[in-house]
């Protein structure tokens, strides 16, 4: 791509060259104290709801477990829907943790001191533009979140369910996490209309080990987080895939901003966040992916 400068070109939402102010910005902390220490987000909304989310799946797990299987004569069905059940349960809360204790993309913050700005080289002419929130160099397509207090690489937006800003590094951890929710909340669903089919053809005494009105409200309390769940997580999964094949951020979305990026093909932007080549990589929460190696293989359409 002739014209474009090396050095990244840089913006502000205010789009004022003005704001860089170095003299303002404290010398930044080491990067190996930054990289050491661990993401987390103290926001009391935040935290309030990633434990909520975990009660509501331990809760699911344990009616489908203690309620549906285990009173169930036949053990082919409870062994298969068992494992199948806790495996995506797993896989769901692998998912919630990886979203929400990996750095989103976070900017260094008070980076934009006269030693930094130096070694970017700028030519002549080209400016930089600093956030004054967090007095940092912002990249394009970054933007500041007020919760994280943080300017983040591509944010999506900030999710208080997994208490942390969805951006460049930890999208694909929630895409699966809202991937394996829809699942487990469809399966619980299907299961729960099984139970109460069973139960209505014999005596309740004999589908649970609990008493008929508790195990009513139990199954009816899961009915209802199940089908809230589905609804809520399916249709954020299939935003955030559109998005991601758009290229073309939640926020980028909203404000309208003009493309300022190359276009790439829906496959290639997929490899981009979930990792180059596809493998059964891109559904494991512990597997990180490279999202600068799909940009060697990427083409432009």
């Amino acid at each position: 791509m002739s014209g474009v400068p090396v050095t990244p070109r840089c913006r502000d939402i205010e789009r004022k060259a003005g704001y860089v102010r170095p003299e303002e910005c404290a010398v930044p902390p080491p990067l190996l104290s930054v990289a050491s220490s661990p993401w987390c987000i103290r926001d009391v909304c935040g935290v309030v709801c990633a434990v909520i989310t975990w009660f509501l799946v331990l809760y699911a797990d344990f009616v489908v477990m203690f309620v549906m299987l285990l009173p169930v004569k036949s053990a082919v069905y409870s062994l298969i829907n068992a494992t199948l059940f806790n495996t995506l349960t797993v896989l769901a809360l692998t998912s919630h943790s990886r979203a929400m204790c990996t750095d989103p993309g976070a900017v260094p913050k008070g980076n934009a001191t006269k030693e930094y700005i130096d070694s970017l080289h700028l030519k002549p002419g080209q400016v930089v533009y600093k956030c004054p929130k967090c007095c940092s160099i912002k990249p394009d397509r970054a933007h500041h979140c007020s919760v994280c207090k943080r300017c983040i690489r591509k944010m999506d937006h900030h999710c208080p369910w997994v208490n942390n800003c969805v951006g460049e590094n930890n999208q694909k951890y929630f895409v699966l996490f809202t991937m394996y929710i829809a699942l487990i909340s469809l399966h619980a669903l299907i299961m729960v209309g099984f139970h109460f089919i069973l139960c209505f053809e014999q005596d309740w005494t004999k589908c649970s080990s609990f008493s008929p009105p508790t195990t009513v409200v139990l199954l009816i309390l899961l009915c209802f987080e199940g089908l809230l769940f589905f609804i809520f997580t399916a249709v954020m999964f299939g935003s955030q895939i559109h998005s991601i094949c758009t290229d073309e951020t939640g926020i980028e979305q909203l404000k309208k901003e003009e493309r300022r990026w190359a276009k790439r093909s829906k496959w290639m932007n997929l490899k981009v966040v979930f990792g180059h080549p596809f493998s059964l990589a891109w559904f494991n929460p512990l597997a990180v992916p490279e999202h600068g190696k799909a940009d060697l293989f990427q083409y432009v359409v």
